[in-house]
């Protein structure tokens, strides 16, 4: 009996003929590329590009653009943007500061001040201190518009950027501060000469991404209600629009963005990498 053959029933069925994880993760790829593809042809074909053309591309229009463009626009939203993240580079290392500090009064200040300024949308900052000469009457911010623009990109910025220094400084070792002081350092002078440094070159790559935010954040400038002289990109680009009633305009500012914003990026991956 042992010795019979199996018969047909006895025999293991054969294992299933379903696919595999990864070929049906490339089915699934396949399928969205031709998904994508088949997207991309329907817009190609159905958009009508005389139409955006004239509306978007005109060539006589963005003409109109030049020298003003660079000399005037780019030249301001540089000095917005330069000028508010010193602001906000110099202050929210002291609010960093006094956020770690030991003394109670400088962390609540701190803490309220990051809180409010990173809850607040930065247009309404803006629209605040078009209003500061009517609640402090006889009081103007110095630098006149210039010092406008930077001071509300360094209120806004200056709380993003205390939180990016806090978290530099908590990442030192602490044997760092140790060993200064063990060379008989002060506090503060450890704090100053070997702590900080330190801080600020781990976050250089956030920085950067900071500065490119606030270059883009300058566009809230024109809530300020400036002239000619103190435009920005997006203000004179949208002044041209209006002029001549296309938004030709507004795409070469916005193509001018891109020019400073895209090597700034690349920029700071390249030193988060290294």
């Amino acid at each position: 009996m042992a010795d019979q053959p199996r018969t047909a029933e006895a025999r293991p069925a054969p294992r299933g003929s379903g696919l595999s994880p990864r070929k049906k993760q490339r089915i699934s790829r396949s399928i969205q590329y031709a998904l994508l593809v088949a997207a991309v042809v329907a817009f190609f074909f159905y958009a009508d590009w005389p139409s955006l053309a004239q509306n978007f591309a005109k060539l006589d229009v963005a003409e109109k653009a030049l020298p003003d463009l660079f000399t005037i626009a780019l030249k301001n939203t540089i000095v917005y943007a330069v000028g508010g993240f010193a602001v906000s580079f110099v202050f929210g290392l002291l609010l960093a500061l006094m956020r770690l500090s030991s003394v109670k009064p400088y962390r609540w200040i701190a803490i309220v001040y990051i809180e409010i300024f990173r809850g607040l949308p930065a247009l309404l900052i803006f629209l605040m201190i078009t209003f500061l000469p009517l609640a402090l009457p006889g009081f103007e911010v110095p630098g006149g518009t210039y010092g406008q623009g930077i001071l509300g990109l360094g209120l806004v910025g200056s709380a993003y950027m205390a939180e990016v220094f806090r978290a530099g400084l908590q990442a030192v070792p602490k044997g760092q501060t140790e060993a200064a002081r063990s060379l008989g350092m002060s506090s503060g002078r450890a704090l100053v000469t070997v702590v900080i440094p330190q801080a600020i070159r781990m976050v250089i790559p956030p920085t950067t991404n900071q500065f490119v935010a606030l270059l883009k954040d300058s566009s809230l400038v024109l809530f300020l209600g400036v002239s000619a002289e103190y435009v920005e990109l997006a203000k004179f680009g949208n002044d041209l629009a209006s002029q001549y009633a296309n938004a030709t305009p507004i795409m070469v500012a916005g193509v001018t963005y891109l020019i400073v914003t895209i090597p700034l990026g690349y920029l700071a991956t390249r030193l988060e990498k290294r």
